[in-house]
């Protein structure tokens, strides 16, 4: 391999393992809602500083790969979608984070019940199976899987949609339980969001695999 080809080759396996990285830290955060574990919450936010490690050192790595070979065609391409799937990356991590903040701050265990009726873990596992197979588009530049990606997030959209009403509902069936449902709708806001941020990632590996701008182009989806 050329030094151009060899350093995105290892570039490429730093955002695979990032990305597993996040999955973990929304399997986790998962895990630590249905079963109230604090400990693993605290686990989640601890680990949120390597999320933000990898994202700075895959920036840099990023701009000496820009400095040193001035990349040109497919190689171009690639950095810079690899940077911006680098920052949705680190975003993803932020939710999942964000999930096990409620979890240590709430005082009461969330009602299965209730997170049944909400939708919240159907939810989570869309959220994570879309991640999933946004990372494997990208291992195996499967344009074809990235597009799928488009679809597959409005199950999310759906659940966020009929949120507030839902939500409602569980405040007037127990107006006790306010504080836990109102993090329950944040937790909904913030799955919403995984589908965006891996919808951008799907548009950056079709990007730099067909050279295909799909921002803006209103073919997959009316927002970011």
């Amino acid at each position: 391999m050329t030094p151009i080809e060899t350093e995105i080759t290892a570039l490429k396996k730093e955002l695979v393992n990032m990305w597993i990285l996040v999955q973990s830290q929304l399997n986790k955060a998962k895990e630590a809602m249905v079963n109230f574990d604090k400990d693993l919450a605290r686990e989640v936010l601890v680990k949120e500083k390597r999320v933000n490690s990898f994202e700075l050192k895959i920036d840099r790595d990023c701009e000496n790969i820009f400095a040193l070979h001035c990349p040109v065609a497919i190689d171009l391409r690639f950095l810079l979608a690899a940077l911006k799937i680098n920052t949705n990356l680190e975003r993803i991590g932020d939710i999942a984070a964000g999930v096990a903040k409620y979890v240590v701050q709430s005082t009461v265990n969330f009602d299965a019940a209730t997170l049944e009726s909400t939708g919240i873990l159907h939810m989570y596992d869309e959220a994570i199976n879309i991640v999933t197979d946004t990372r494997t588009a990208f291992e195996n530049e499967d344009t074809a899987l990235a597009r799928s990606i488009f679809k597959h997030d409005e199950v999310l959209d759906a659940v966020n949609r009929n949120a507030t009403n839902i939500i409602a509902d569980v405040i007037r069936a127990d107006v006790s339980g306010i504080n836990e449902a109102l993090f329950m709708l944040s937790i909904i806001r913030k799955l919403e969001r995984i589908g965006d941020q891996s919808k951008n990632m799907a548009e950056e590996i079709i990007f730099y695999v067909e050279a295909k701008i799909l921002k803006h182009s209103g073919a997959n989806r009316d927002k970011k």
